[in-house]
């Protein structure tokens, strides 16, 4: 089939096709903005992941660290605890014939209250001095004639009180017959 191809029809040809290539222009910058705004939204919510991530990460951290604060706090309370019941237990016992307390006294006076001497010679460095040099026990001088010295007490039931472990030996009056 022939077809004869006229001066008008070419026209309207030659115009279709101008509009169709104005409206491919038009459609792509169309999908170029729609593109465009996809790329901007793509870095936005990458961003924001990233910024999450790293968030999580840092309260991860954190939590770690409070988590283990937490141990340890709870750890020392239940130290303290125990301790806390050990002395209501000793509080609230009553003394037992024979059972010692040993004074730190000082210059004969009391200082210190201990549950045993051993107790006192381990307070020695709290003083800063020697075991070895300072604590002694009192012998038949004064005690305010020691600088330091420790005093050993036993519990009387009979008297419901405490009694010197050592007495000292008892000295003639003088011009005692």
């Amino acid at each position: 089939m022939i077809r004869i191809v006229t001066a008008g029809r070419l026209r309207r040809l030659s115009e279709d096709a101008e509009q169709a290539r104005t409206r491919a222009r038009e459609v792509q910058g169309q999908a170029d903005a729609a593109w465009s705004e996809h790329v901007r939204e793509l870095y936005a919510a990458t961003d924001r992941a990233e910024r999450a991530e790293a968030a999580t990460s840092e309260v991860g951290a954190i939590l770690a660290r409070a988590v283990e604060e937490l141990s340890a706090a709870q750890q020392e309370l239940l130290l303290k605890d125990v301790a806390i019941r050990r002395l209501r237990r000793e509080l609230e016992s009553e003394p037992q014939e024979g059972s010692t307390l040993t004074v730190l006294l000082h210059y004969g006076e009391p200082h210190t209250i201990y549950a045993s001497r051993e107790d006192a010679h381990a307070d020695t460095a709290t003083h800063g001095m020697s075991a070895d040099s300072v604590w002694r026990r009192c012998d038949e001088r004064p005690a305010a004639a020691f600088t330091w010295c420790c005093e050993a007490f036993i519990y009387n039931a009979a008297s419901n009180g405490f009694r010197r472990a050592h007495m000292p030996a008892a000295r003639p009056d003088q011009g005692a017959a």
